[in-house]
């Protein structure tokens, strides 16, 4: 991940942490929230679809306007519970270099995230 891309993710984590305490009826974000978890995750789910659907099409924008949602409602979650953007880029760079098959088969000895 480019530098720019770490800066993006950090600022929209950032503004999504930021809009924890907003009016739900003047942001977007803050209707999630207060939707609660079972929200946030049917919207992951919601937005995971658009994009397996996209990622069938030739229609490259269309795939990446549909990543940036499943990103960003990702984002939202990961908000949700505390999870800064850091701890997920940790643990793909824990995994570089390793056979992805070893690396699922020790998945259940992964240490524990600390916050």
């Amino acid at each position: 991940m480019s530098a720019a891309s770490g800066k993006v993710l950090d600022e929209l984590y950032a503004t999504l942490l930021a809009r924890r305490d907003a009016d739900p009826n003047q942001s977007y974000v803050a209707s999630l929230y207060r939707s609660g978890i079972d929200a946030i995750l049917q919207k992951i789910g919601e937005e995971a679809i658009e994009t397996v659907i996209a990622g069938k099409s030739p229609d490259d924008a269309a795939l990446v306007g549909e990543l940036a949602d499943l990103w960003f409602h990702t984002l939202v979650l990961m908000a949700a519970r505390g999870l800064p953007p850091e701890t997920v880029t940790a643990e793909l760079a824990r995994r570089m270099g390793r056979s992805g098959l070893e690396e699922k088969a020790g998945r259940h000895q992964s240490p524990p995230i600390r916050r």
